[in-house]
């Protein structure tokens, strides 16, 4: 059974593990059958999974993800937590084309995540990333007003900077930051994890798996579709990839002699780092599903995170997004 994890000192419990739906629905190109995961969301609660993480981002201007997602926990709402995010525009066809965390955009969201999901309330309520337009005091201050409604339980933050994390907890305490961290993408290690330890803020670990290439699984960017964003992954092109999958068939030795899988190995790392670290890896296939939560028994000892570390000292070769879609932390 999965373990309770609090996240951030305003109380919120979850499992150790998460569980993230994007994948679900069709913001990679392709969406999966929804049967098959709604049964992975609700084999993922039997299992003891609490949070589970969603965005408007994800809905492609329809709702599809939140609506799946509702529909999935609707006969054990009360026994989890719903985290979902807001804070961009889109084009006609759902896609994301520029940034909107004005309070307005900010209310008309949650009325609408609420609708989708067919709740009463948003467990955790994210800024998706920082909007260069409207002042982070701005952003807390209407999720505040949402809060003392009764609309949102928690206020999160999504790929902030320490100045930003520090200016919106002074309007409205973060209950949770989360960012991209695994083995291959240690950017938060050098300044936003101690402020948010400082600050008593929890981190949510998303693409814990690097997008795929922490498992048995990764193939070179040209065996994906056209349409599937590791295609175009800076660590997927020419020496990066090269260099990557070294680093990947050395982290499956390692796994293999502890008769574990590399994704087991990659989640067990995460877990190690701390108990304000909750990942939350996405899939779409139960037994991925179960094989990932298998992490939570693992314990790595001291020479095997060394180890780990010799693999990979300082995170991945090449850029985590394409230029264009690459976070600026503040």
């Amino acid at each position: 059974m999965l373990k309770e994890r609090t996240l951030g000192r305003q109380g919120l419990k979850v499992a150790e593990l998460g569980l993230g739906t994007m994948g679900m629905t069709a913001f990679y190109g392709t969406s999966g059958s929804k049967d098959e995961s709604v049964a992975v969301i609700r084999r993922a609660h039997e299992l003891g999974v609490t949070m589970f993480d969603t965005a408007e981002l994800y809905n492609m201007g329809n709702g599809s993800n939140e609506i799946l997602l509702g529909e999935a926990i609707r006969s054990f709402r009360d026994e989890v937590q719903v985290a979902t995010k807001f804070g961009f525009t889109y084009d006609q066809h759902g896609n994301s084309n520029g940034h909107d965390s004005s309070p307005e955009n900010i209310r008309r969201v949650a009325e609408n995540s609420l609708r989708y999901l067919k709740t009463d309330v948003i467990d955790v309520f994210y800024q998706h990333r920082p909007d260069p337009n409207i002042p982070i005091e701005d952003v807390a201050g209407a999720v505040k007003e949402l809060i003392d409604e009764g609309k949102v339980r928690y206020f999160g933050l999504s790929e902030a900077g320490p100045e930003t994390i520090r200016r919106a907890h002074d309007v409205q305490p973060v209950s949770v930051l989360q960012t991209e961290y695994s083995i291959f993408e240690r950017g938060v290690e050098s300044d936003v994890l101690s402020v948010v330890r400082e600050l008593g803020i929890g981190f949510v670990a998303y693409s814990p798996l690097g997008r795929g290439f922490l498992t048995s699984t990764v193939k070179p960017s040209g065996d994906y579709d056209e349409s599937d964003m590791r295609r175009f992954d800076p660590r997927w092109q020419g020496e990066n990839y090269t260099k990557n999958k070294l680093a990947i068939d050395q982290l499956s030795e390692l796994a293999s002699a502890k008769q574990i899988t590399p994704a087991q190995l990659a989640l067990a790392w995460l877990l190690a780092q701390g108990e304000d670290i909750v990942p939350i890896p996405g899939t779409r296939s139960r037994i991925r599903l179960e094989e990932n939560l298998g992490a939570a028994e693992v314990t790595l000892s001291e020479s095997e995170i060394e180890r780990i570390h010799e693999i990979v000292p300082e995170g991945a070769y090449g850029a985590r997004y394409v230029s264009e879609h690459l976070p600026t932390w503040v």
